[in-house]
């Protein structure tokens, strides 16, 4: 059994409402957990196996009896114990910090499909499952019901991404769904490398890297992010961008920027924070967060509030 992630639309405002739990919103890469007869399979939504990265978190997979797929998120905790995705990039560079693997779903266990059994009774089962061995790396991601506008606000206090809202008798659909919402305290969104642009003073490597997101086929421009990095994550970056050079603009309109452009295949997907949208469709203020390699950029698409 393959799975798909199920994912979730975004939503503008938190609510309360029965029939409805709340978790907090991990920042970190979203983990497929595979344990089989042939050995446990960590896979990114993209199908990348994340094995070799998070080799302990497998371990500890193989220490739960049974066969079974798991849902969850990969991260890298803070000291106040927030999850950063810049976090994750260190680690990946540095080995820096311990990763965690939250889990919040559980869709089949020793060969029985699980996917149409109502979350909640999923959610009892899992719990049920991660105790029978003790775990250090992995852990369950807890919820409450109904008070979602008093958690978001406490999510928002504490500085974290924000809050999914998931309905309880949903099944779970290898799709995007309603039945589940994300709510961001902050904004943030995917965007895909198009091009770069040449330094200034001091500045190396880049100025700021041009991005964009798919309508209808076509990638159309959103801006350009310059800030968000160091020297470091300007070289990590720029060694990328050296593979994917091309002479053709990716964009369906070009854009054109205060100093010359380079053009890359637009392959390469990040995450950027930002203050709004303008009514032209550009990102305002946006500040780069790490490059996401566990998502394709054929999946990338500007995020609207569901209705």
């Amino acid at each position: 059994m393959s799975v798909s992630p199920m994912l979730a639309h975004l939503a503008e405002q938190p609510f309360n409402q029965k029939g409805w739990l709340f978790e907090i919103k991990w920042d970190g890469y979203r983990a497929i957990a595979y344990k089989e007869k042939g050995g446990v399979k960590l896979l990114s939504r993209n199908q990348k196996s994340f094995n070799d990265l998070f080799p302990s978190i497998v371990d500890e997979l193989k220490k739960l009896p049974g066969r079974f797929i798991l849902d969850g998120e990969i991260v890298i905790l803070d000291k106040k114990g927030r999850s950063h995705f810049q976090l994750l990039q260190n680690y990946q560079k540095r080995k820096e910090g311990i990763p965690y693997y939250y889990v919040f779903d559980i869709l089949s266990l020793n060969g029985k499909n699980l996917t149409r059994l109502p979350l909640i009774k999923r959610k009892a089962i899992l719990i049920k499952e991660l105790k029978r061995a003790p775990l250090s790396q992995i852990r369950i991601s807890e919820h409450i019901e109904e008070q979602g506008k008093k958690f978001f606000q406490l999510a928002k206090k504490l500085g974290l991404e924000g809050i999914m809202a998931k309905r309880e008798e949903s099944p779970y659909q290898e799709r995007r769904s309603r039945d589940w919402l994300k709510i961001k305290t902050k904004m943030r969104q995917e965007v895909i490398v198009g091009g770069y642009t040449q330094p200034k003073g001091s500045r190396k490597k880049f100025g700021a890297l041009l991005v964009g997101v798919y309508e209808k086929g076509h990638l159309i421009y959103v801006g350009h992010v310059g800030g968000g990095f160091n020297e470091q994550l300007l070289s990590d970056v720029f060694k990328e961008l050296q593979k994917i050079k091309t002479a053709r603009c990716p964009f369906q309109k070009e854009p054109h920027p205060n100093t010359p452009a380079t053009w890359v295949k637009p392959k390469l997907v990040c995450e950027v924070a930002f203050a709004e949208w303008t009514n032209d469709g550009i990102m305002r203020q946006p500040i780069f967060k790490g490059l996401r390699t566990d998502k394709s950029a054929i999946d990338v698409v500007k995020e609207h509030y569901t209705k």
